[in-house]
């Protein structure tokens, strides 16, 4: 186990993922370094009021604690009130233009440690993708990276992880997806340290050629109050499932994390209208009939 290897590697993740960024959009992240009381700290990169970007959040933190927050060791109960340290990227994209989807990505890396006793560490992560307006093609291009980045440690890697994260993306009070889903695992402790490092490292490192392409290829697209006003509506979901289900968010706010870096996730603008429903064979329609359905998309 080598903390420092992982700390580098997020450290230089955000970075080349803030650069690429800021190259689309044209305008520079705000750069904000925060330190905690328990201990450890992070470092915040945000631009908002973007050209392609309304907003773009995309995060470092190393925090650690006396114990670990509930929502780490709900799973694990045996490891309730061992110290712990944690170790992560996130970002959350909120695009300007309605027909470019949010994206989601966070690599992450958790030691629960004890007196007496040898450490636990997993690894976590993934990425998903939130449309508004769906395109075969992006979804077929942003699940093929998904699979791509697991390739290499073993076939049966995607089909898991791509069920987990059509799972846990879920809004279970609304019976919907929140997206097209994408990756997700946690509790990654095999075979050993290296190869799960490994893992960790190609999710991070395929974000870029995953979503990039899309965003190139959508950003130009003409729209107008409809659309931006079916985006702030369908944000609306994002926001519910940060807030009620979202392990990250709870991690966070339980383990006493910077709440403005943590919130950054939430959009600038949504809408929540009551008992609404799209016209039947708009493309609105088509979002829920073609695309909020479970769908093999990689292939």
């Amino acid at each position: 186990m080598d903390v420092d290897a992982v700390k580098q590697f997020l450290t230089g993740l955000q970075q080349t993922i803030v650069a690429s960024l800021s190259g689309i959009d044209g305008r520079a992240f705000r750069r904000d370094e925060w330190s905690r009381r328990e201990g450890g700290g992070g470092i915040t990169q945000v631009l908002e009021d973007g050209v392609a970007f309304e907003r773009a959040g995309v995060n470092f933190s190393h925090v650690s604690g006396p114990n670990l927050p509930p929502s780490a060791s709900a799973g694990r109960p045996e490891l309730a009130g061992r110290s712990f340290q944690a170790l992560g990227v996130s970002l959350v994209l909120h695009p300007r233009n309605p027909y470019v989807p949010t994206a989601h990505m966070n690599v992450r890396f958790l030691v629960a440690e004890q007196d007496g006793a040898a450490a636990v560490w997993w690894f976590g992560g993934g990425m998903d993708l939130t449309p508004y307006y769906g395109f075969e093609d992006d979804a077929r291009h942003f699940h093929a990276a998904c699979r791509d980045a697991l390739a290499p440690f073993g076939a049966g890697y995607y089909p898991r992880f791509k069920l987990w994260c059509d799972e846990y993306f879920h809004l279970r009070h609304r019976g919907e997806p929140r997206g097209i889903g994408g990756i997700f695992f946690d509790d990654l402790n095999e075979p050993d340290f290296n190869r799960a490092f490994a893992l960790t490292c190609s999710v991070g490192e395929h974000f870029l050629p995953a979503y990039e392409p899309i965003v190139q290829r959508r950003r130009n697209e003409p729209y107008g109050e409809r659309e931006r006003d079916f985006q702030a509506y369908r944000r609306g979901r994002y926001v519910e499932f940060n807030l009620v289900y979202d392990r990250g968010t709870l991690f966070g706010l339980q383990s006493g994390g910077r709440t403005e870096a943590i919130l950054m996730s939430l959009p600038p603008r949504v809408e929540w209208r009551y008992d609404w429903k799209p016209e039947p064979g708009s493309p609105e329609a088509k979002l829920y009939t073609e695309f909020l359905i479970a769908r093999d998309w990689a292939d």
